[in-house]
């Protein structure tokens, strides 16, 4: 375990259906979970355990383990049985919880520079972007964001144009090099960086 003290500073953001906020990671040991002894303490989600999952840093990064919870920690979606190397970007969701986990070591900027604004997008940009992320507002928090076929549905326009358009959307957003979990990790980059906030995510007939 190190006690190095990086000059990066990892953070989780907390995404959760009264709103959002941002936890900076002190220290070598967070835990996670319902009771209100742990680090980041959520105690109002019934379907967390009271001790849930732990972020641990080493020299290389920081790691994320479940701790034999009853309903499993998922990192961009998929549930871990083993501890996980955390990277900028990725997700976590436990219970009825999002955490988006951002380590400005990882990516080679500084941590003021994690809080830059959305890149400049046309029209239909955004309104792809809006039906990406909107299931992510669906209760159970475990829904993935809409598929291809979903958003060419919704705009009823081709798959081929859907794809296109995402491919715009990668590359300014900065995930030209991602190849897994894409469009998971263009929704949490939209949704951080306030290219799609939550009034645009509920239905005009909500």
């Amino acid at each position: 375990m190190s006690g190095v003290g990086d000059e990066s500073q990892a953070e989780v953001e907390i995404w959760r259906l009264s709103g959002r906020s941002v936890v900076t990671l002190e220290g070598n040991r967070v835990t996670v979970g319902k009771a209100r002894e742990n680090t980041i303490a959520l105690e109002g989600d019934s379907t967390l355990s009271r001790l849930h999952a732990v972020l641990e840093r080493f020299d290389a990064g920081w790691c994320v383990s479940d701790l034999g919870s009853s309903n499993g920690t998922f990192v961009n979606g998929e549930r871990i049985w083993s501890s996980q190397r955390l990277r900028h970007g990725d997700e976590l969701r436990v219970g009825q919880t999002r955490l988006l986990f951002r380590n400005s070591a990882d990516v080679g900027f500084s941590a003021t520079a994690a809080d830059e604004g959305p890149p400049l997008l046309t029209p239909r940009e955004h309104d792809v972007l809006v039906v990406l992320c909107r299931p992510l507002l669906d209760r159970d928090m475990f829904t993935e964001p809409a598929s291809v076929k979903e958003i060419a549905t919704e705009f009823v326009i081709s798959e081929a144009a859907v794809k296109q358009h995402l491919v715009n959307l990668y590359a300014k957003f900065g995930l030209q090099d991602t190849t897994q979990h894409r469009r998971s990790r263009l929704a949490n980059e939209a949704l951080r960086r306030a290219a799609v906030t939550l009034t645009d995510l509920r239905r005009p007939d909500a």
